[in-house]
């Protein structure tokens, strides 16, 4: 979502390096431009002006120190600025227990799909979860709910005859406490927009189940009408918190840079997937950290302890180390890797690799590559030496796929094993030459 905030603020402040000293006149047109750049990710005309402001007011007159240049130095008060904007510190649900969290938002936020990957969330950290379906007008809201719910082992109530919302969430509280659930996500109506009925049933609500949390689905992807929305929501409710959805995608992102500054209500967690598991707890840090390219070394390595096994992995890199690396491990490496997100949101956390674009096909490359050797036997994953010429027909038959597509993948994964013997051998020298004759052949190492 914030590629192209990204790509202008680093071209912004790229024509400050080689300055020995921050002023007004080399800042005048670089600041010229990051404004520019926010006010075309849709940041709020006011916001975008203060921000400025306040980032012009310490530049100026500011020495450079030493071994840092001014690049780094306006990146670093940038940085600052944009966690104060985002909302400084993490902000944690309340810990009370049972927790009652309301879910409000308007149609097409992802309210739904929000509050069972809160549960899931939830539930990871070792919560009792427990759903209530208190949209009664949405068609097959309440199945979808419950099938989702279902899913993720999550506790659910919903009742498809009654019209009184309050005695559904009331009765669904009930329920939960009866099950011994320690949080309580009620998940309510939205509509195309807000309106007086809506506002009027959710108070209601909110007057009956008292709860300590009430979180707003805002779309990430609406810009400045997700502030809009956040603020009228929280005229009539208070909420406690924001959840922005769709931060995915390739909206401009204005809304998580204004929504903080503007409404004065924490952003607690972000959307960054359609799965179940792309949930994150908001850190202002980080996502300040992804917008000026610095990636997001420390929500990546968390990425990675949630979704590699360890153990695996060392077993993974002692084979590695004795160049004993075959298809049936590549293919359990590539799937943990899988868990992790696409390849492109991996890219984004990398420090300096948040710029680089991979083919919009990179995903379904590894996708074809992971059905090619699925399509081996035990015995060719082990030994890819015995695939002929009718094996390899009969393995890009079965992964749908040409037989070039089954000899490229052969062929690089050869090369790799090529590559683990020299560093076994110790002959790095060799292996570098390898490599810059793969890149020279088109090669991709690691696929």
């Amino acid at each position: 979502m914030f590629a192209s905030l990204t790509e202008k603020l680093t071209g912004a402040l790229r024509n400050l390096r080689g300055v020995g000293q921050l002023s007004e006149a080399n800042m005048a047109d670089a600041l010229k431009e990051v404004r520019a750049a926010l006010l075309s990710a849709d940041v709020h005309f006011k916001v975008a002006r203060e921000f400025i402001d306040r980032v012009q007011l310490q530049c100026t007159g500011q020495n450079v120190l030493q071994s840092v240049t001014p690049g780094q130095q306006i990146i670093k008060i940038i940085n600052d600025e944009l966690v104060r904007l985002l909302g400084e510190g993490t902000t944690e649900l309340a810990p009370c227990r049972p927790l009652k969290v309301l879910m409000v938002g308007l149609h097409g936020s992802g309210k739904t799909t929000t509050t069972v990957k809160l549960g899931k969330f939830l539930k990871k950290k070792g919560s009792r979860p427990f759903v209530v379906a208190c949209d009664i007008y949405r068609p097959a809201a309440i199945d979808q709910l419950e099938i989702l719910a279902q899913q993720e082992t999550l506790g659910f109530y919903g009742d498809r005859t009654s019209r009184d919302v309050t005695a559904i969430a009331t009765q669904g509280l009930t329920r939960a406490l009866a099950q011994a659930a320690d949080v309580i996500l009620f998940d309510t109506a939205g509509r195309l927009q807000i309106d007086e009925n809506l506002i009027a049933e959710v108070k209601k609500l909110s007057a009956q189940i008292q709860p300590d949390e009430i979180l707003l689905v805002a779309d990430g992807a609406l810009g400045q009408e997700a502030v809009n929305v956040a603020q009228a929501f929280h005229a009539a409710l208070t909420l406690t918190g924001l959840v922005l959805t769709k931060l995915d995608g390739d909206a401009r992102g204005g809304a998580a840079l204004s929504i903080k500054s503007v409404t004065g209500v924490p952003i607690k967690f972000i959307g960054v997937g359609e799965k179940m598991a792309d949930l994150e707890v908001f850190y202002p840090e980080r996502l300040a950290s992804r917008i000026l390219g610095m990636g997001d070394v420390v929500t990546l390595v968390e990425k990675a302890q949630e979704n590699i096994d360890q153990a695996e992995a060392e077993r993974m890199a002692e084979k590695m180390r004795k160049a004993d690396f075959n298809l049936e491990d590549f293919l359990a490496q590539m799937q943990q890797v899988k868990k992790m997100g696409s390849m492109q949101s991996i890219m984004g956390l990398m420090p300096g690799m948040s710029g680089v674009q991979l083919p919009d096909d990179s995903d379904k490359q590894m996708k074809r590559t992971e059905a090619i050797i699925q399509s081996m036997t035990i015995q060719e994953r082990r030994k890819p030496g015995v695939l002929n010429g009718n094996r390899r027909i009969r393995i890009a038959k079965g992964a749908g796929v040409k037989v070039l597509e089954v000899n490229q993948l052969l062929k690089q994964f050869e090369q790799m094993q090529k590559m683990m013997k020299m560093m076994k051998g110790g002959n790095q020298q060799k292996m570098m030459r390898q490599l810059e004759a793969m890149k020279g052949r088109g090669g991709r190492p690691g696929f």
